[in-house]
């Protein structure tokens, strides 16, 4: 854990101040939306003006989360508020047009469980044994007492089942669960939410996937697997940045591949990388962190300047060099 600040000295600041933005990374997943949105209702329940940007704007598929029509792009021109709120968002780069907007924030919090997250922020809260900074969301609210309707618990299982793989990785704990048992009883409905989550998917990620594992190459004596995605194939399917969440799962669920990553070709000469690691000894946040990126021991990421061939060669190398370490 890296903190600067307690609990209540969090609550503390959400009470004395009234106008707030909350804000979270470029390419939300669960976690982001949840934490944005949960927050965004404790805080009007407290009677706080409220508003939640996200560079993206908001994800089609998360789009069934209650409050989540409160998710918008951040304007050209910045606005002023008491309190920026960051959730999920290990620097502050990644909260791409969001920083501009908010720069004239009087205080920032920092609520996030990465172990790469640069500590930016008045108030900072950063627990890198939680799993999900949906759960960090949770102990404050309740530590602090702070407003708690089945809408919040609604986002906060979001946020926590997405980034724990529905509550499969290492780094659940027997608190997570507990947290789960919590949500449940404050009105989750479990099975209506996995049904959004995880069975229901437009034909279009379906294709893309097809089109990825035609690009599927394994190297390091078959311990580590990748695919890429150009731009030329997003355009073909039809493939939105949210379609691509989750498919180098198919990868890492392989048998005998210890590192997945996932290249994605974006605009400007620049590739997104995601790494996951089913081995501890091969921590993928270090990796991403000696080409400007960051994340956690088993799941990380990057955004390198460079071509696709070249991204892939030199990040392929490497993840060998790492692996074959004694």
């Amino acid at each position: 854990m890296s903190t600067n600040c307690t609990f209540a000295q969090i609550a503390e600041a959400l009470r004395a101040h009234q106008r707030f933005v909350v804000i979270s990374h470029q390419r939300p997943d669960g976690d982001a939306v949840g934490c944005a949105v949960a927050l965004a209702l404790c805080l009007r329940e407290m009677g706080k003006e409220v508003v939640v940007w996200n560079h993206d704007g908001p994800f089609e598929k998360l789009r069934f989360l209650p409050g989540s029509e409160l998710i918008q792009k951040p304007p050209t021109q910045p606005a002023d508020f008491d309190v920026a709120i960051a959730v999920d968002t290990s620097t502050q780069p990644r909260l791409g047009d969001c920083l501009a907007a908010v720069r004239s924030a009087r205080l920032w919090i920092n609520l996030d469980h990465h172990i790469s997250n640069t500590g930016y922020g008045d108030l900072v809260y950063i627990d890198s044994d939680a799993p999900a900074a949906g759960q960090i969301v949770f102990e404050l609210i309740r530590a602090a007492a702070l407003p708690f309707t089945p809408a919040i618990a609604e986002n906060l299982w979001a946020a926590i089942a997405t980034d724990t793989g529905s509550f499969q990785y290492s780094n659940t704990t027997a608190r997570t669960f507990e947290i789960g048992a919590e949500l449940i009883r404050a009105g989750v409905n479990v099975g209506k939410i996995s049904k959004h989550l995880y069975q229901t998917q437009p034909r279009r990620r379906l294709e893309l996937l097809r089109a990825l594992l035609n690009t599927m190459r394994f190297t390091c004596e078959g311990r580590v697997a990748s695919f890429a995605l150009t731009q030329a194939i997003a355009a073909e399917v039809g493939a939105g940045p949210e379609d691509t969440e989750g498919l180098i799962d198919t990868l890492r669920g392989t048998e005998g591949v210890l590192v997945a990553i996932f290249f994605e070709e974006l605009d400007g000469g620049r590739v997104r990388v995601s790494m996951r690691s089913k081995d501890p000894r091969y921590d993928v946040c270090k990796i991403c962190a000696q080409f400007g990126g960051g994340g956690h021991v088993l799941a990380a990421g990057a955004r390198i300047e460079g071509d696709l061939a070249t991204v892939q060669a030199n990040i392929l190398q490497a993840i060998c060099h790492a692996i074959q370490q004694p």
